[in-house]
């Protein structure tokens, strides 16, 4: 696992990088706002639903940056 940048984060979404955008935020905060793209995790058992592909790149966040 490793951190990236929010200037590398916005890089990879504006060059429409092939990867899940994974907020770790409660229900409310995704409401209010997130990412363009961004999917919220609800739980360890929306993992194999959202990445059937296991070398799928994730890129989870827990912060917003709206």
């Amino acid at each position: 696992m490793k951190t990236i940048s929010r200037e590398d984060l916005k890089a990879k979404i504006d060059r429409d990088d092939d990867f899940v955008l994974l907020e770790v935020l409660s229900e409310e905060s995704y409401a209010r706002g997130h990412l363009p793209g961004a999917i919220r995790f609800q739980g360890s058992h929306t993992i194999p639903t959202l990445l059937p592909d296991k070398t799928t790149e994730v890129v989870a966040y827990c912060s917003n940056f709206n």
